[in-house]
């Protein structure tokens, strides 16, 4: 039974909630709902006309990295769950009203305990829409009285929801960093990704945050802004971008903000879907393995990074997680939050496969934007 205030009481189907220009793979009962069916269709493409024929692993190889290991651990990433109000086009998580799996207490209570046993001194938390679910508070509370930098990434419309709307003022007093996803600065470039009204209420939202302190240069009030490329090409520079849009925004609405990160979009999930049915996956991928950069790949984040699913699984990164590759320990086991072993953690071998050109490539992407500046 959830609490009496639980976000789960809102009809999340209606449109009134969030823009939904589509619906779920698992909804729609498409092949692209199964991460195993996501990893053989990028492994039938015909990439032998690329570097390495493009195999990550051996491009790797070619720069020196026989195989990809952990740094030390920073930041512990969890996933509350794959519930939100909306339904975006280019969504990796396949997100949406429908999408039931929430994080429960006792798997928050074991992510608690095992981020006591690491040096992560950040919790990004992320969905889905991770204010949904019903001990997101308990969770961001618990992490800030452990005196951890917690971001909250945040698709910006649920902030309007009845039993949201004074989160804006509950974040900022406890000193949480607001990672909103916005396409872009522009409303028609926006609503073709996330659907109609979203940048309506994007900009609405983007006010109340800056009403509760957020975007004026506070360290404590952090508005960091996440573009991903509005089709099939490479994010572009982000130090240029995030100039464009400070002037863009402030011009325009009246908005201020932080920082802008940018991000390659991953070809999984319903971006993947989007590049099959419009033509565009084989080239976008021979895009990625051509614009490899080997500049990018000590800074990527499933090595600086845990990824904890909404079940207590544990991955190398938040994409990796979408598509089922668990972390495999020299053991042979796949380990279960409950079974925290920081130590064992730290011998793994990184697991990669053709999706990790995505992050390789151009400028590098992560959930900490691009990674050569």
């Amino acid at each position: 039974m959830f609490e009496a205030t639980s976000p789960f009481e809102l009809d999340l189907e209606s449109v009134t909630t969030g823009p939904k220009p589509t619906t779920s793979l698992l909804r729609r009962q498409s092949l692209l709902a199964s991460p195993d069916y996501q990893l053989k269709t990028l492994a039938s493409l015909d990439l032998s006309h690329t570097p390495q024929q493009g195999h990550f692993a051996d491009r790797l190889t070619d720069h020196g990295w026989p195989s990809l290991q952990p740094a030390q651990l920073e930041i512990f990433q969890i996933n509350v769950g794959k519930l939100c109000n909306m339904t975006c086009r280019h969504c990796h998580v396949d997100a949406g009203p429908d999408r039931r799996e929430v994080m429960d207490r006792n798997t928050i209570e074991a992510c608690l305990a095992a981020l006591d046993q690491t040096t992560a001194h950040t919790v990004d938390i992320t969905g889905g829409a991770p204010e949904l679910n019903p001990h997101f508070r308990y969770l961001v509370d618990q992490c800030v009285a452990r005196g951890k930098h917690v971001i909250d990434r945040c698709n910006l419309t649920v902030l309007l929801l009845p039993p949201l709307e004074d989160l804006p003022g509950w974040l900022a007093e406890r000193g949480v960093e607001v990672v909103c996803s916005l396409p872009h600065y522009r409303k028609l470039n926006t609503d073709n990704q996330r659907g109609d009204g979203t940048f309506e209420k994007s900009i609405e939202a983007l006010r109340r945050l800056n009403a509760a302190g957020y975007g004026q240069g506070n360290p404590d009030r952090q508005l960091t802004l996440m573009s991903n490329p509005v089709g099939a090409f490479l994010a572009s520079g982000q130090a240029k971008m995030e100039q464009e849009w400070k002037a863009g925004l402030l011009k325009n609405h009246d908005i201020r903000f932080d920082r802008l990160i940018t991000l390659n979009n991953m070809p999984i999930s319903r971006f993947l879907e989007w590049l099959e049915a419009s033509g565009n996956l084989q080239r976008y991928m021979e895009v990625l393995v051509n614009a490899f950069n080997p500049a990018t790949v000590a800074g990527l984040m499933c090595r600086n990074t845990l990824s904890v699913s909404w079940d207590g699984r544990l991955f190398d990164c938040d994409f990796n997680q979408m598509l089922d590759l668990e972390i495999q320990l020299l053991t042979g086991q796949r380990p279960h939050i409950r079974d925290f072993d920081p130590e064992l953690l730290t011998q793994r071998q990184i697991v990669t496969d053709r999706h990790c050109f995505g992050c390789t490539a151009g400028a590098g992407s992560s959930c900490g934007g691009a990674i050569e500046q």
